[in-house]
């Protein structure tokens, strides 16, 4: 064991131990810097998801409808995009937390932007369908949304990530639900709507209440408290009766055009709520990086001290050797060398510490472990999808039906599902692909 007097040696460990303490706090700086990536892309995609519920009515409706909608939100969305192209150009540097794969998303992120002008040319010229629109916005609000999921994803810090899995799923649903006012404002204002869409638009609803659950299960009891008072609110008996109505009318009969524009309403004072929500736990996540920061740093200032004590007053034995050795066994010391009753009290008081210092890492690993997990469940079974749609042709709905229906009929998980199609080779999908 090396001699506490050994200055080289006391100076190691304590640049080692303050050092790792400030690579902490950097950490933790760099997730609050990324905050404000997260809320500029929450602004664009909000505006955009505005922009695509307008411009599927406008289409649907071959002009008639929301012309002047959908220009305001184009004009909001540019704002937006001015922001987002900004905290962008902030975010290029490692000193911000910037990664390769982040950048490479800022890439592709910035060349959908850049295609906005050209696809709104088409949209304000009716020169495009509106299911092509939306899909159209969908797909650049997708890759908006990774980027999301990779900043947040890319944080390690216990103390946030129950905050983190939280927000990324409220993003989620929010997507879903705009996806849903989209689609529903298309079959509204065209007057009808085939099973296949009529199925999608109960995709979208079982999604939204998929993402919702895990929300639930992650915010803390007041915020979810108080989503679970915004459904009692009238809107949310006016959306399910629109909903209703939307699903169940046969193909033959047209819908009611003039209901168009109710829909586009009901389904934005919803996403709108889920919006604030984001907004509340944006707060928290930066309350929570605030409190971390003055916490490490106080811990920063507790290790200086506690090696000083350490090096000052050598206790007479470890902990770990009282417990690992027998008092009772004559070849193990029995007393401990001559010392004041100060010296035995702060040994306890030490021992204490440590105790409760790692009670207090085990909780936080837990909790970083289960939002670990919810977020690798989350990629397993979209990368299980993403492999049905490429070797079987499925849509995105019909390939998450299948590996559900798989889990109903076989009683497993569906993560298990999932695994387990990610794991079968090339010559099974071509006989499923004969069948």
């Amino acid at each position: 064991m090396p001699d506490s007097a050994d200055p080289l040696a006391a100076f190691s460990v304590s640049t080692l131990v303050l050092r790792a303490k400030q690579l902490e706090i950097d950490a933790v700086r760099h997730l609050a810097c990324r905050a404000d990536l997260v809320d500029a892309l929450g602004q664009l995609i909000q505006a955009l998801q505005r922009e695509r519920g307008a411009s599927s009515i406008y289409l649907a409706s071959k002009g008639l409808r929301f012309a002047d909608v959908r220009r305001n939100t184009v004009h909001e969305a540019q704002a937006m995009e001015a922001r987002l192209r900004e905290v962008f150009a902030q975010h290029t540097e490692t000193a911000q937390g910037a990664t390769a794969k982040s950048l490479s998303l800022m890439a592709w992120a910035l060349l959908g932007l850049d295609a906005l002008t050209a696809l709104r040319t088409q949209i304000e010229r009716q020169a495009m369908s509106a299911h092509d629109a939306v899909a159209a916005f969908s797909h650049l609000i997708a890759g908006l949304i990774e980027l999301v999921f990779h900043v947040a994803d890319a944080a390690s810090l216990p103390s946030v990530s129950r905050i983190l899995v939280a927000f990324l799923q409220l993003v989620q649903a929010q997507e879903e639900a705009g996806q849903e006012r989209a689609l529903g404002a298309l079959l509204y204002a065209s007057g009808s709507a085939s099973e296949e869409q009529q199925q999608r638009v109960l995709n979208l609803i079982d999604a939204q209440e998929r993402s919702l659950l895990v929300f639930a299960e992650f915010a803390d009891p007041a915020l979810r408290q108080r989503w679970e008072q915004q459904q009692l609110q009238p809107g949310v008996a006016r959306l399910e009766r629109l909903r209703r109505t939307l699903c169940t009318t046969r193909p033959e009969h047209p819908l009611d055009s003039n209901l168009s524009d109710t829909w586009f309403d009901v389904c934005t004072e919803r996403i709108d709520q889920l919006w604030q929500l984001q907004i509340a736990l944006m707060t928290q996540l930066r309350a929570a990086c605030a409190a971390s920061i003055t916490a490490a740093q106080q811990d920063l200032q507790d290790s200086k001290g506690l090696l000083r004590h350490l090096r000052d007053n050598p206790p007479p034995r470890t902990h770990a050797v009282d417990r690992f050795f027998d008092p009772g066994n004559a070849s193990a010391p029995t007393a401990a060398p001559a010392s004041s009753a100060a010296t035995g009290q702060a040994s306890t008081s030490l021992h204490d510490v440590l105790q409760a210092q790692t009670a207090r890492l085990t909780d936080m690993e837990l909790e970083l472990v289960a939002a670990r997990r919810k977020l690798n469940e989350r990629k397993v079974i979209d990368r299980a999808k993403a492999m049905l749609m490429s070797k079987l042709g499925m849509s995105e709905e019909v390939a998450f039906r299948t590996l559900q229906k798989t889990s109903m009929d076989e009683n497993r998980r569906l993560l298990d599902v999932a695994e387990a199609t990610l794991a079968l080779p090339d010559s099974a999908f071509a006989q499923l692909a004969q069948r």
